[in-house]
């Protein structure tokens, strides 16, 4: 039976980002798992896959969550952990602007408060409009803000660029937000 790419998918992210226990798992502090006992552990709690499953879902990963250590051994979800691990990335320059896709429910919360990384982290920022847009859509009717990144960096703020072009940092106060022009 042919594996469902999006399923183990999913089942990835919440083993590698949010539950790695979940399954009798140890990541390493910067969020690494050994591909061989990521597969014995997932049989063993009733999941199947295979070592080329794996390979297959990484590479054809429209959102590229995942990625493989340079000798094939190990993986790590790229960004979105609920977890703490340091995935060792440097600080990076951020363009003039950046974009957050959310959905319009929670807006006056973040235009009041900011943007915050809830459960995860850190706060995810996209490089291009399209992208945030879609992740808004994931909860809901979708509103896309505009962040003055390179005000936040000149300003202090930190931001990183996940292996998957995924930009994080770790808030986002509300004088570097601009909200969509209906909401003005």
């Amino acid at each position: 039976m042919p594996i469902n790419t999006i399923q183990l998918s999913k089942y990835l992210s919440f083993v590698l980002r949010h539950k790695p226990d979940s399954i009798g798992l140890i990541l390493s502090a910067d969020g690494w798992a050994d591909i061989d006992e990521l597969i014995a552990k997932s049989w063993e709690t009733g999941t199947s896959f295979d070592r080329d499953e794996l390979r297959q879902v990484v590479e054809t990963s429209d959102k590229k969550r995942f990625s493989i250590s340079a000798d094939g051994l190990k993986i790590r979800a790229a960004q979105g952990h609920s977890v703490p691990v340091e995935l060792g990335l440097a600080p990076k320059e951020p363009p003039e602007t950046l974009f957050h896709g959310t959905a319009t429910r929670f807006l006056d919360s973040i235009l009041s408060e900011g943007l915050k990384p809830q459960s995860r982290q850190q706060v995810h920022l996209s490089a291009e409009e399209t992208t945030a847009t879609k992740v808004g859509q994931r909860h809901g009717k979708p509103v896309v803000l505009v962040i003055a990144a390179r005000r936040m960096y000149e300003a202090g703020f930190r931001f990183y660029l996940a292996d998957n072009g995924v930009w994080l940092t770790d808030n986002v106060p509300p004088g570097f937000l601009t909200p969509p022009p209906s909401t003005l």
